[in-house]
């Protein structure tokens, strides 16, 4: 199938605003299901975990592919929930473009900005789609201004909703002009075309005005037939929004109610008209990659999962094609692999091929060493696409085996954990002499050792969540170290200067040698910077990572017989630590952006709630009857949130938050957090 027949798509959302309820409904509507599957029943074709069926949300991205109006469509649906935000991220990364569903009462939520800034990072065009717009309270026009207010788009309205609430049963399709019904009752009917009513005409001609200003300047012609007054094309109209989509001048906005089974279709028309195919937007690389099946191999790997068959490698082929047998390198890793078996997924189940060309998505079985974010090419061409970034841990968990025999496979299963989600991390904390599983939340991790449980058989004790705390240097220091010890045989002995300086926040761990001259031998320098990076595991304030900090190598001396790659370790090692005791080393706590929705009588006794937890309330506002209090609040305080909120609010309020930033600790906190 040619690349111009082909879309390669996610649904991205706030949890709960119906992602996977949409992706069931499109494959129903494409007939690859022949019944509706509901995720309130557990029966979602692509939430096939049974976590994901016991807890009725969606924790593992799913692929499927599907065809509409002979166009093919990759589809992948992706997790809401902020704990699962890796899968979002490594999704984007591949994809050409995303439906961003929208809750039709809540609007705009968290997630769906964090998901929304993934997007713009990856530069995905984009579809939005205003969702359950038959629930008390939804209200389209709103949600659009929120689009556009909030997210700072430029938003091409492209339907109207006919009816409201409960009443909702139709669109006015802007484009042609046009009402497209259903009829009554939720049956997955098809719409029938007809004339706009009357009530409606003068709201569609307004707003149908508004959609041709949003997108005239995407073509000239467009934009002349606007200014004389003529009638639009269609055809035209539909090319300047591709533009415009494409471009990410604009986003068009579609409306619907995937569960009463209404807007799906012209959902699906919208995907083929407006999204880009494969090679029509830039792939994240220095290189200019153009989407060739007949070019040199280039892939990218964006996900791991282990099966029964061990691992199954997701891959986006950007250029050539890959197939059964070939031998491929990981420009990543500088290691050649073998391709085994090619599938083309659906949810969970599997469909042989033999061959895949530019722009498929395909699972590899066969990859040894290859993880997420590695580049696959031709060993005769080989580059390195860019990498996809985990976010940073911020809550962590001692874990141990209950007994001796579960040792080998908890270690076992917890690699293949690793594998499947960078987003978790493994230390020894070898002062307690324990292991240290970190995450996201409480959910990733509760979600982890149920998994450790189900599929690896592997019973765990484990301690109380605690907080991920940092530490990072607050000036610039500059220490010099000598290491000298004589046991009798040859000796060690180092001397370096070591200089720090603090980064701004998220820059991480840096290292930079300005030695010249032969000072110290070019082959030491990366023990060095080994020993820097070893001992910046653990600071000196309360034995946490060390972020945010530059070291830079500025002289140092060696001896011809007694240095050594091992004594320049140790002295970078020491060095560093001095260097944190001297640039004044602080704490740093992660703090959440809070969002908290609870009916009005209740503001009050949330805000004196969230002040006590050290908390500060940036923004209120309204949603409905209800308000909304946006704040920023310390990790370490919101452990067990969610009963307090709902005694003080007699369980009406609700609550969502993420990860936003480090800030130093402002008081002594409790470093078990509980």
């Amino acid at each position: 199938m040619e690349n111009r027949n082909r879309r390669n798509i996610g649904i991205i959302a706030h949890v709960d605003a119906g992602k996977t309820t949409t992706s069931e409904r499109i494959l129903y509507y494409t007939g690859e299901n022949h019944r509706l599957g509901e995720v309130h029943d557990g029966a979602a074709t692509m939430d096939f975990d049974p976590q994901e069926q016991a807890r009725g949300i969606t924790i593992n991205s799913a692929a499927t592919t599907v065809f509409w109006q002979g166009t093919q469509i990759n589809l992948i649906d992706t997790p809401g929930h902020i704990d699962f935000n890796i899968e979002v991220n490594r999704s984007l990364r591949v994809l050409d473009g995303a439906i961003v569903v929208f809750d039709g009462v809540a609007g705009v939520e968290p997630q769906t900005e964090t998901n929304w800034r993934l997007a713009d990072k990856y530069r995905v065009p984009r579809i939005a789609f205003v969702n359950k717009l038959d629930r008390t309270g939804a209200d389209f026009l709103r949600v659009v201004g929120m689009i556009e207010e909030r997210l700072g788009v430029k938003a091409a309205v492209l339907q109207l909703p006919i009816g409201a609430e409960g009443d909702f049963h139709g669109l006015v399709d802007l484009v042609t002009m046009t009402a497209l019904t259903w009829p009554a009752g939720n049956a997955p009917t098809r719409y029938t075309r007809g004339a706009i009513p009357e009530a409606l005409q003068a709201d569609a001609t307004a707003w149908r005005t508004r959609l041709l200003e949003a997108v005239a300047d995407q073509d000239d012609a467009l934009l002349a037939a606007y200014l004389d007054g003529t009638e639009i094309d269609e055809a035209m109209l539909h090319a300047a929004i591709r533009r415009g989509t494409i471009a990410g001048d604009v986003v068009p906005v579609v409306a619907g109610s995937a569960f009463k089974n209404k807007g799906v279709e012209p959902l699906l028309d919208a995907v083929v008209a407006y999204l880009p195919a494969p090679g029509e937007v830039a792939v994240a690389s220095e290189h200019d990659i153009a989407s060739d099946p007949e070019g040199p191999l280039t892939a990218l790997a964006f996900k791991v999962i282990q099966d029964d068959h061990g691992a199954l490698t997701f891959v986006r082929l950007y250029r050539g094609r890959l197939a059964v047998g070939d031998s491929v390198l990981n420009t990543t890793s500088g290691k050649r692999e073998r391709i085994a078996r090619l599938y083309e997924m659906h949810a969970d189940r599997k469909r042989e091929r033999e061959l895949a060309v530019a722009g498929d998505i395909v699972a590899v079985v066969g990859l040894k060493t290859t993880v997420t974010g590695d580049t696959l090419t031709d060993p005769a061409h080989p580059l390195v696409l860019e990498r996809i970034d985990a976010p940073e841990p911020v809550i962590d968990i001692a874990i141990e085996p209950r007994t001796q025999a579960d040792q080998q496979h908890l270690s076992h299963g917890l690699q293949a954990l690793l594998q499947e989600d960078p987003s978790l991390r493994l230390r020894h904390d070898a002062d307690a002499g324990q292991t240290i599983l970190s995450g996201m939340g409480e959910l990733q991790l509760e979600v982890t050792l149920e998994k450790l449980r189900t599929r690896f058989k592997v019973e765990v004790h484990t301690g109380r969540p605690q907080v991920a705390y940092r530490e990072t240097i607050t000036r610039s220091a500059t220490v010099q170290h000598v290491h000298k010890k004589q046991t009798g045989g040859p000796g060690q002995f180092a001397v370096l200067t070591l200089q720090l300086e603090p980064l701004p926040q998220g820059e991480g761990v840096q290292f930079e040698s300005r030695i010249t001259g032969g000072a110290i031998p070019r082959e030491f320098i990366p023990a060095i910077e080994a020993g820097v990076r070893q001992a910046a595991m653990a600071g000196v304030v309360a034995a946490n990572p060390v972020v945010d900090f530059k070291a830079t190598l500025l002289d140092g001396d060696y001896h011809e017989r007694d240095s050594s790659q091992l004594a320049f370790e140790l002295a970078a090692a020491h060095a560093l630590r001095l260097g944190l005791q001297q640039a004044g080393s602080v704490l740093l706590e992660p703090v959440m952006a809070v969002e908290v929705i609870t009916p009005q009588e209740h503001i009050g006794d949330v805000i004196g709630d969230l002040t006590r937890r050290r908390g500060l309330v940036r923004q209120q506002s309204a949603r409905g009857n209800a308000a909304v209090i946006d704040a920023h609040v310390p990790l370490a305080q919101m452990f067990g949130y969610i009963g307090n909120l709902r005694a003080l609010t007699t369980g009406r309020a609700s609550f969502t938050m993420q990860f936003d930033h480090y800030a130093e600790a402002q008081r002594p906190v409790e470093l078990a957090a509980g």
